[in-house]
């Protein structure tokens, strides 16, 4: 028995739970499982085998359903609960709820309610991919799952293509060959990149290479498990003040000094205005 029976106060605990391997609950998710007025759940099923893993007793407790097609009328029996003054604890299958999980929705109506919201944080396969996949993790941007249509999957990317930062995906194994595909097309198939597969579990695997190399893997042979994509940003290349100075100067051949300016700082990506300075001076010699 590895739990804490605790006087909960009234309000929602959101629970992290183990991503695959089981034993990586936290004492405190269990402390919260094992005292809690009511239990809420993305899949009934596996937290109720979760907690029967970790010997955490129901007591007469049902586990409520809560998912994205359970509706207002489950939120409200949850809301209605914490009102009378009981404590709620959700869970979503794996992972921290919301992030890609149900709740979000409960979350804002809890809060809107003035009930307490609150959290046992603990496995994610967004930050345990990024620990694992040799890309910078100084600014990462989570984009979720990708469309499934081909088009809306494209269009996407392309309004992802310039974030600054390390770009996270969940992927399914049916469609990442496809997917990665066109993140090697529309991102550029020199980008580094990461898949992370089956995190924490028996055949966890870890591939790195660039967009294009992950790609041409993926075509010849498919891959099982859940996966998350990482991608590296957008890297300019370094430019000299030569490469500027000439640019400009054929620039200001055919155009204004302000339209010059505008070309060549959109050309490399700099910051506008030394670019319009020299092309000022370089106007007027």
């Amino acid at each position: 028995m590895n739990y804490l029976k605790v006087r909960l106060s009234p309000g929602l605990y959101f629970l992290a739970t183990p991503i695959g391997t089981a034993r990586d609950i936290t004492l405190r998710a269990l402390d919260v499982l094992a005292s809690a007025d009511m239990i809420a759940a993305e899949d009934t099923r596996s937290l109720r085998r979760l907690m029967e893993i970790h010997g955490v007793p129901l007591e007469g407790r049902r586990i409520l359903a809560y998912h994205d097609h359970s509706g207002a009328g489950a939120r409200g029996k949850i809301l209605d609960a914490i009102a009378a003054g009981q404590s709620v604890a959700y869970a979503s299958e794996a992972g921290m709820p919301l992030i890609a999980d149900p709740g979000y929705d409960l979350s804002v109506a809890a809060a809107d309610a003035g009930h307490m919201v609150t959290a046992a944080p603990g496995p994610s396969a967004v930050l345990t991919a990024l620990t694992l996949g040799g890309l910078p993790t100084d600014s990462f941007f989570f984009a979720g799952f990708l469309p499934n249509a081909k088009s809306a999957r494209r269009s996407r990317l392309e309004s992802l293509r310039d974030v600054p930062g390390t770009l996270v995906f969940y992927e399914s194994p049916k469609r990442i060959a496809a997917s990665v595909a066109d993140m090697a097309s529309v991102l550029g198939g020199e980008r580094p990149a990461a898949m992370c597969r089956e995190l924490t579990k028996r055949f966890e695997e870890v591939r790195r290479g660039s967009l294009q190399e992950l790609a041409a893997g993926l075509e010849e042979q498919g891959v099982k498990g859940e996966i998350v994509m990482l991608v590296d940003r957008r890297r300019t290349e370094a430019v000299s003040d030569e490469d500027i100075e000439t640019a400009l100067a054929k620039a200001l051949e055919t155009h204004s000094v302000k339209d010059a300016a505008d070309i060549v700082s959109n050309m490399y990506e700099i910051p506008r205005r030394p670019v319009y300075q020299l092309a000022l001076k370089l106007g007027k010699g």
